[in-house]
């Protein structure tokens, strides 16, 4: 049974890496003293171990330490051992890639369905869509397959944009892109704004956060989903 949060975005402005989550976070990872961390979507200027001390020191505030999957000589089991999973945000074409790869696709889709505490962030989040074709990112790495863990029956848009009025900006919107996705694909998509989350208890998929999220679906004009409103009855 699914136990996930997927978030937006790490940060929001004014606050501190994972500041917003952290009530949150505190419930939800109150029975993890070690965290498995995949830090595979940082594509470059930050090592593997840096980028899982940045997540280390955010976490040693709540007595959990931290340790990064690429430490393991076999990351396979470091997933099926793992009390706790948080895969941090970056390129998602860079983490699909590598998740694919190392074989760790199916393995890590396999032990969140046991119940395991899962954070997600930009594009740890995007790897729980059906595919990962509604990211942001540009494809700077080409993953053997698009499709990712199919934890939801969606795809998401994180750091959801909306159009600005009065801009005199010509380029494609968000929407636009997503309205393009669907002329080719029929999967739902959540536009997530920043500083929102899904809360994911089994088959249950709540919207959290200080925002309400876009729900785009093939054929059907967008609607505004609220927060604190169980979702899963719109796919």
């Amino acid at each position: 049974m699914q136990n996930l949060i997927l978030a937006s975005t790490s940060t929001v402005h004014g606050q501190n890496y994972l500041e917003y989550l952290k009530p949150k976070l505190e419930s939800f990872f109150s029975e993890v003293e070690e965290l498995l961390f995949i830090p595979y979507a940082r594509p470059g200027g930050i090592s593997h171990d840096a980028y899982t001390a940045h997540a280390e020191r955010f976490f040693k505030s709540m007595d959990i330490s931290v340790r990064g999957i690429h430490s393991y000589s076999d990351p396979k089991a470091a997933i099926a051992e793992a009390q706790g999973i948080f895969t941090g945000g970056g390129n998602t074409f860079v983490l699909v890639r590598a998740l694919h790869e190392l074989g760790l696709m199916a393995v890590l889709r396999e032990q969140l369905f046991t119940g395991t505490p899962y954070l997600g962030t930009s594009a740890g989040s995007n790897i729980c869509g059906v595919n990962m074709q509604t990211t942001n990112d540009m494809p700077i790495a080409y993953p053997p397959s698009f499709k990712t863990l199919g934890m939801i029956p969606c795809n998401i848009n994180p750091h959801y944009l909306d159009p600005i009025e009065g801009s005199t900006h010509m380029g494609e919107t968000r929407e636009t892109r997503i309205n393009e996705f669907h002329s080719q694909v029929n999967i739902p998509v959540i536009g997530l704004r920043e500083g929102s989350w899904l809360e994911v208890l089994g088959k249950e998929i709540t919207l959290k956060g200080a925002h309400t999220a876009r729900l785009f679906r093939q054929g059907l004009e967008p609607i505004e989903l609220e927060s604190n409103r169980e979702i899963a009855s719109y796919f």
